[in-house]
């Protein structure tokens, strides 16, 4: 069996917390799952019987040692925030988007369809490129935020 890298040791504080944390449930699953991974990982647990134990898998208990070992209970308990893709419209330009889409359509269309949409935004220089389908993911979040089922624009 090779030999921990990242030892788990809590003072009588950070145990008596995380004890408290695990009988209020007042936070989240993960949070409190890292609660009880350390919890167990400080009485001397094996990493396999304490994932065992707490339904997650060997890694999830591995992570939780490190972060606890090389930056403290806190980080141990919270998640980093997740990098996702940067935006390609902020607030104000979906607003000025959501506008022209209710605005009357260009001359020999019957209706805006996500495609003039698209290439209405990259005519007003708010992105060098967009797909309908962002459009259409703007869009539908502001119809399903005021209740409404159809967004009157054409999917073509």
């Amino acid at each position: 069996m090779p030999r921990k890298r990242y030892w788990v040791v809590l003072g009588e504080a950070e145990k008596e917390h995380l004890s408290s944390m695990i009988r209020r449930g007042n936070w989240s699953a993960r949070q409190l799952a890292r609660a009880r991974i350390l919890l167990k990982a400080s009485e001397g647990w094996v990493d396999a019987d304490i994932a065992q134990a707490v339904d997650v898998s060997v890694g999830v208990v591995e992570r939780t040692r490190r972060r606890y070992a090389q930056e403290g209970l806190d980080a141990a308990l919270t998640e980093k925030p997740r990098p996702g893709k940067q935006r390609k419209l902020d607030g104000k330009q979906e607003a000025h988007l959501i506008a022209v889409a209710c605005s009357t359509a260009p001359q020999g269309h019957a209706g805006w369809t996500l495609k003039l949409l698209a290439d209405k935004v990259v005519e007003l220089g708010y992105s060098e490129s967009i797909s309908p389908e962002t459009v259409r993911q703007v869009l539908k979040k502001t119809n399903s935020s005021r209740g409404k089922s159809k967004s009157g624009v054409s999917r073509k």
